[in-house]
């Protein structure tokens, strides 16, 4: 019971994780986007975050995005806490950086 509750509080957190790896990595894989410019690139995270539901987190904070060389420099870090028991928490550190190649 203790491990399922766990998982159950933090499966949310891993696939919100997921999704935004898959929004980011679709600039790279997908020609029909239209991103061309780091506003760009946010506002089509932004937009997918509001598809998926993801309400809990700040593009400005979690997601830093630059320009060097023609190639999307994408660095997504975050914390994601739930608490478990009275002063026990389960945390969970997303941090990966992501070359996306301009078009």
């Amino acid at each position: 019971a203790f491990l399922a509750s766990a998982v159950f509080k933090m499966l949310p957190h891993y696939l919100d994780y997921m999704a935004l790896e898959k929004m980011i990595t679709a600039v790279d894989n997908d020609s029909a986007l239209e991103v061309h410019t780091v506003a760009d690139f946010y506002e089509h995270i932004e937009k997918g975050m509001t598809v998926n539901g993801i309400r809990d987190l700040n593009l400005a904070d979690i997601v830093e995005i630059k320009l060097e060389n023609s190639d999307f420099l994408v660095h997504l870090k975050y914390e994601a806490r739930e608490p478990l028991i009275q002063n026990l928490d389960l945390v969970a550190n997303f941090d990966k950086e992501f070359s996306v190649r301009a078009r």
